[in-house]
């Protein structure tokens, strides 16, 4: 007998299937809670939480100081840092901190100005342009929303703002105190300004904040600044707060094993090091700071000022100069070859730049290769570095538009045939950098810019700070031309990675190759059938695609019984970065025209030997 058939359930689900849909609506809803509680953790910093008691003996920039006090003079740099006894922070920074009356307030005092400035009507100089930051909080790091390179609009400074931090101290009377370093950089100019700012907070009230610049990377132009000024916090909820923190404790986690240089001694104690080789034969006042990256670790030196030492060392912003011909216009070209093949480095010149046809020398034969050896053909004389001192060079480096920029790189008259003579142009690297970016666009659109290829491809897979991937740019705006031959800025850290993907990684990062192999042997000198050119002047160094080399030989230097060269980056002032083919490292930057570093790399022989026993 069949059994009457069950009444229809109708258009709802049936309930087997309803307690299933049940089930999978609670475990959707348990996920996307655990997603958000995922996405609102918080990464600490490798060095929090702060365990001190917050008893500080300490004698200045007090409470008293910062809330009624005035500002006569610089301090000890020390009265920025995180003390010994700092307790973690009661209270959190998230918001913009906007100083007032930057235009007018505060002290200054000029040490050296080449040109004049400080003594001109335009106060400008002796003065911060506008300050507004915003910040995030991650423990006892203060984190600006915005890093790199700020355009402020003053005629005279942008900005850099780098992270600070917080902390407690019981002598505040439950505020909370916060330090930050920051940089003021000089208007399509490379030179660097380095201090500190500090305040008190607590959830409703700020303190006024003192400032002060006491050391920096600028050989025509020394200066103290200081000052203390109201301020304003207004506090919000800053978008995307967790990811800026995560990234911050991410920045900090993937730094490399640093060491002080003191360590070697302990690190190599059979190796007889002399520490005191590193950061000889510079003048101790004009020396920003130095180290030598060997064997995985960076060895570095603090950074003094003229008033102690500088709170935020390995946050300190570094002028590139010219090392950013080699570390970006030349890796540009390295990295272009990789994506794009090895005849790269034949295109000319001409096919890029559509400015050359009407210039004053001959473009019909240079190659891209030939600008970056800066062997063109192009020059008024081949005196060494007559022309980069002369008024083409002046008005290059004065010029702040592409087309006045571009009109003084084109100014030089045909000498000779392209790749026979060198003759230094910090321009050729404008033009190389415009070859690039053209190349590029011709590849991967209209929107595709060099720099950004490089900082893309290279400088964030390396983990280099968000502090250095800017460059400067024409008509002092982001959306200008870079420079090519100068405008980036490093971190001890951040050159010493740089170093590390030439002169120890051939190129590769985590196992992928970035940089053309056979580019990168040859310039760095690896290649003996593509040495470059040789370079005139008393020492004749070889200078292949924005590198220079030395060739150390057993007659010039008898500890060695071989010979082989060590390829350098060099910048103006007094900077250097000699990359060793032993796989040391040794950078240094200073500002007193003082290019001494054989006797340092002479001595991470004694740890990895360049030459076979």
């Amino acid at each position: 007998m069949r059994t009457r058939p069950r009444p229809s359930p109708g258009p709802g689900p049936r309930p087997g299937l309803r307690l299933f849909l049940s089930c999978l609506l609670t475990l959707t809803a348990l996920t996307a809670a655990a997603s958000t509680a995922s996405a609102d953790t918080v990464t600490p910093v490798s060095d929090d939480p702060l365990t001190g008691s917050g008893t500080v003996s300490r004698t200045l920039l007090t409470r008293t100081d910062l809330t009624s006090g005035t500002s006569s003079a610089p301090v000890n740099d020390s009265a920025f840092a995180v003390p010994s006894g700092a307790a973690a922070p009661s209270h959190t920074f998230e918001g913009t901190l906007t100083l007032s009356g930057t235009a007018t307030g505060g002290g200054f005092r000029e040490l050296t100005d080449t040109y004049n400035r400080t003594s001109s009507a335009d106060s400008t100089w002796k003065h911060l342009p506008s300050v507004s930051v915003t910040f995030v909080q991650n423990g006892s790091h203060l984190i600006p929303t915005v890093r790199g390179l700020t355009y402020t609009g003053s005629g005279v400074w942008n900005l850099q703002t780098g992270a600070g931090r917080v902390w407690d101290e019981t002598s505040d009377n439950g505020m909370t105190r916060a330090s930050f370093p920051f940089s003021l950089v000089e208007r399509n100019a490379n030179c660097v300004h380095n201090g500190e700012m500090t305040f008190l907070f607590d959830g409703t009230s700020i303190s006024q904040v003192r400032y002060q610049i006491t050391q920096e990377t600028c050989d025509y132009q020394k200066f103290d600044m200081w000052g203390q000024l109201s301020a304003t916090y207004t506090q919000a909820t800053v978008t995307g707060a967790t990811a800026l923190k995560n990234a911050y404790a991410t920045e900090v986690a993937d730094r490399l094993p640093t060491k002080p240089i003191s360590a070697l001694t302990t690190d190599y104690p059979d190796a007889g090091i002399d520490t005191s080789k590193f950061g000889s034969g510079v003048t101790a006042a004009d020396m920003t700071g130095y180290g030598v990256y060997v064997n995985g670790v960076n060895y570095t030196s603090s950074c003094t000022t003229r008033y102690g030492s500088y709170a935020f060392c390995s946050d300190m912003l570094l002028p590139s100069y010219s090392t950013a011909k080699s570390a970006f216009t030349s890796v540009a070209a390295m990295r272009l070859q990789q994506l794009y093949g090895s005849s790269v480095a034949s295109e000319p010149v001409k096919n890029w730049v559509s400015e050359t046809s009407s210039s004053s020398g001959d473009w019909s034969n240079v190659t891209l290769d030939n600008t970056l050896d800066m062997a063109t053909g192009n020059y008024t004389s081949s005196g060494y570095e007559t022309d980069e001192s002369g008024s083409t060079m002046s008005n290059f480096f004065a010029a702040e538009s592409y087309s006045a920029k571009m009109s003084s790189a084109l100014s030089f008259p045909h000498k000779t045939t392209p790749g026979s003579r060198w003759v230094y142009h910090t321009s050729d690297y404008f033009l190389a950098a415009r070859v690039e970016n053209n190349y590029l666009q011709s590849k991967a659109g209209s929107s595709a810019d060099i720099y950004n290829l490089v900082r893309d491809d290279v400088y964030t897979p390396l983990h280099l700070s968000p502090d250095v991937l800017t460059t400067e740019r024409t008509g002092n705006s982001a959306s200008g031309s870079p420079f090519g031959g100068y405008g980036l800025f490093w971190t001890q850290d951040s050159i010493a990675k740089v170093a590390k993907l030439l002169n120890n990684d051939a190129g590769q990062i985590n196992g992928t190759q970035v940089l053309n192999s056979s580019a990168l042997a040859s310039t760095m000198q690896q290649n003996s059938s593509d040495r470059g050119v040789t370079t005139s002047g008393s020492t004749a160094f070889k200078y292949n695609n924005g590198v220079w080399a030395l060739q150390f030989t057993p007659s010039s230097y008898p500890q060695y019984n071989c010979s082989f060269y060590v390829p350098f980056m060099s910048g103006y002032g007094g900077i250097t970065v000699a990359m060793a083919p032993n796989g040391a490292t040794y950078y240094y930057f200073s500002d007193n025209d003082e290019f001494s570093w054989a006797a340092a790399v002479n001595e991470t022989n004694k740890i990895n030997p360049m030459c076979a026993s």
